[in-house]
């Protein structure tokens, strides 16, 4: 059995890692780490979880553990290990953006490896560290990598994307109250969310030469090739993205291409029919639809924040680690109607 560690238990994501954990068939849950409800059984923070565990929440660390996750918030991840030391033994996923970016992902003498399978599944299954990637990140990464696997996306890229308040995180706040949530929709970030960043270094590392060579931060080289405007849902989960690129592809190329790229990835999916959000909704499936109009090629793409996007993906990139299936305790049904 895998011996499995969490900290920041308490959180959308570590609630969500639990709800997975739990029923995974090769795993054991050594400790839950949430200083602030020690003592507390899980389901009484996620009420989700009453009639699966009695585990309580605990205040321990320790490194009697075979796999760590870091569900804590961004900067928070860096600053754990800094303080609590985990033997070099233990592998860790952090689903945090601390260690995402190319810059940032030295520890311990070794290397944060970038956890999206669907780009790094050879490294991932012999990494020791894995950066988990963020929810837009994931969704828009995937809509691309196709494109960007054979030198195909051009300047510009136009993304719109929905993200439900649990994308937010757990803290209540003016934007995810209910009263200004509910029936509602607004934008924010536009052109600068920080998830451009890992984005563009993806697209990079298939494309050679996407990023633009400049002094200019990472951000904004980002922003000079992808125009993203994110909005705020008035939905709890889900991510779905509409995405717009020139592309002298016919939609039947197109198509050939994803589904030739995704062949191997057992959860995305690429799909003729229209798509909507609730296919994948309680899911670790992307699932993608093409469409060509003139010379446009629209790529539409959902997927689930808290779990391909996050959680789901987490325990997808353990799998790899550890050498199982990739699906191992991820046979989730959608919401469905």
């Amino acid at each position: 059995m895998i011996k499995v560690g969490i900290v920041g238990s308490a959180g959308y994501t570590g609630g969500e890692l639990l709800r997975v954990l739990i029923y995974h068939p090769e795993v054991e849950i050594v400790f839950a780490n949430s200083a602030s409800n020690a003592g507390n059984k899980l389901y009484e923070v996620h009420n989700d979880l009453f009639g699966d565990t009695e585990l309580t929440f605990s205040s321990d660390f320790h490194s009697d553990i075979d796999v760590l996750f870091l569900c804590v918030g961004h900067g928070d991840a860096r600053k754990f290990l800094d303080a609590n030391p985990v033997a070099a033994s233990v592998k860790i996923i952090d689903l945090s953006q601390d260690y995402r970016l190319r810059a940032n992902t030295a520890y311990q003498g070794q290397q944060f490896v970038y956890g999206l399978p669907e780009l790094n599944k050879e490294a991932i299954k012999s990494a020791q560290y894995i950066a988990n990637p963020g929810c837009f990140a994931t969704n828009i990464q995937l809509a691309l990598l196709p494109l960007a696997s054979k030198g195909l996306l051009p300047d510009q890229i136009h993304v719109n994307a929905t993200t439900g308040s649990t994308g937010a995180g757990q803290k209540p706040g003016a934007t995810t109250h209910f009263s200004w949530r509910n029936n509602n929709l607004s934008a924010y970030k536009s052109f600068e969310h920080q998830h451009l960043q890992e984005i563009s270094e993806s697209l990079d590392q298939l494309q050679n030469g996407f990023l633009p060579a400049s002094d200019d931060s990472l951000l904004a080289r980002a922003a000079e090739r992808i125009n993203f405007v994110p909005q705020r849902g008035d939905f709890t989960r889900g991510i779905f993205s509409a995405i717009y690129v020139d592309s002298d592809l016919t939609e039947e190329q197109a198509y050939e291409l994803y589904e030739s790229y995704y062949a191997t990835h057992p959860f995305t999916h690429v799909s003729r029919s229209n798509i909507d959000l609730k296919q994948v909704v309680n899911t670790n499936k992307s699932i993608i639809h093409l469409e060509k109009h003139g010379n446009k090629l629209l790529i539409l793409n959902v997927t689930d924040n808290l779990l391909k996007g996050a959680s789901g993906q987490a325990v997808q990139n353990m799998n790899l680690m550890f050498g199982l299936n990739e699906r191992t305790g991820l046979n989730l049904k959608s919401v469905g109607f």
